[in-house]
């Protein structure tokens, strides 16, 4: 079936794989993409040093409001000249100077990767007021890849926990996971970190408590307190990968300010949207969404992430899908003059006890297409209250 063979592919591509000091995964294009860990960090440098190594209105009925100068050409330097966290640099961010200096062709593949979101993500941050730093933080939390997991369940470029993204309004379901969401994901991410901001007064306190948990900064805050120490966050007792946090942050800051510098280069990032929002049927397979739209199946995965399944559905009557700037008006034309059926999958409730090669049987389906397409466990029952995805049959 060639509609469920374009999803299989684009899905077994974003698999993640888990080593024990570190966990990296593949995007949906087959890039890998690393959380660092200090003990690995630190073991990789020593084997480099030891090697001597050195826009239009959007067409839907929702609108993105966007802000920019457009004297500015290049969004690298409406970045960068807005930095207002003060540097912080030390040895803990020249390893990561280091690390990411002697990987040129991963900071490239990170860079090229946050071209799709970034100029939304600055747009956000200007307009809270907030330092554009602060874009620049899904590159250490999730290299900008909407589909990074990590061990603790963090999901997104904003790499949300479970509890914490539906704290923020991030929707969870069989259907859709909102933490993938770049939009959604990035208004939630701004408000929790300008509350930590408000509860802690620093911004570098207010990123340590992003990336630990505002209980855990509180806490060192207290211990510190009761023993007349300081209490900014150079001094405080934090896990090392806290600790390490925003001189990572402060590594991405001094590169993208000056890559030459470190010997890499960055490509110019146009000062304009790249993607808006446009409005789909209720219902509609994601790959013929792809298709009007004349855009890979990747391409739309990566915009639209936060939806799980290969059919795409909503209880409103319409529903809003990402696109790119330059296809909205495709989609918008295709769909109008599409004659195919836009759904071809069905909902169905298995019966008590029925085995997942029964169901694929009855459907005409191959069981592990069955299996991948509804993330099913082979080896147990599907219970009669689930629904599963199935394919409609021919006629």
């Amino acid at each position: 079936m060639g509609l469920l063979s374009k999803y299989l592919l684009a899905f077994v591509l974003i698999s993640l794989t888990l080593i024990p000091t570190a966990f990296a995964e593949k995007n949906i294009l087959g890039e890998e993409i690393s959380i660092l860990d200090i003990d690995v960090l630190d073991q990789e440098i020593n084997k480099l040093n030891a090697l001597n190594l050195s826009t239009s209105e959007s067409p839907s009925s929702k609108t993105l409001s966007y802000q920019s100068n457009k004297a500015e050409i290049n969004l690298w330097q409406r970045i960068y000249s807005r930095f207002e966290i003060k540097d912080e640099n030390n040895s803990r961010s020249k390893k990561y100077e280091d690390w990411y200096s002697a990987r040129p062709e991963y900071v490239e593949r990170m860079m090229d990767r946050s071209q799709k979101y970034l100029f939304y993500v600055v747009g956000e941050v200007e307009k809270r007021g907030m330092p554009s730093e602060i874009a620049l933080l899904p590159m250490i939390e999730s290299a900008y890849n909407p589909i990074a997991n990590s061990r603790s369940k963090a999901v997104g470029i904003w790499q949300f926990i479970p509890s914490t993204g539906r704290l923020y309004g991030l929707k969870q379901d069989w259907w859709q996971d909102k933490r993938r969401n770049v939009v959604d994901a990035t208004n939630a991410a701004l408000d929790y970190l300008q509350k930590l901001h408000a509860l802690f007064g620093t911004w570098d306190l207010a990123l340590a408590a992003y990336n630990a948990g505002e209980g855990t900064v509180s806490r060192a805050i207290a211990r510190n307190k009761a023993k007349g120490l300081p209490t900014d966050y150079a001094h405080l007792k934090l896990p090392a990968e806290t600790k390490d946090y925003v001189p990572k942050l402060q590594a991405i800051k001094n590169i993208v300010s000056n890559p030459n510098h470190y010997g890499l280069y960055i490509d110019p990032i146009p000062n304009k949207p790249y993607f808006t929002y446009v409005d789909a049927p209720a219902v509609i397979d994601a790959d013929l969404a792809a298709n009007l739209a004349e855009i890979s199946y990747d391409e739309f995965l990566l915009l639209n992430s936060e939806h799980r399944r290969p059919l795409i559905r909503t209880n409103e009557k319409t529903q809003q899908l990402i696109l790119p700037i330059s296809s909205a008006d495709t989609f918008i034309k295709n769909l109008s003059q599409n004659e195919k059926p836009l759904v071809s999958w069905n909902i169905y409730q298995p019966k008590r006890n029925e085995k997942i090669k029964a169901i694929a049987n009855k459907f005409d389906m191959e069981e592990s297409d069955l299996i991948k397409a509804n993330d099913l466990n082979p080896q147990k029952i599907i219970k009669p209250s689930t629904i599963i995805l199935v394919a409609k049959k021919e006629g």
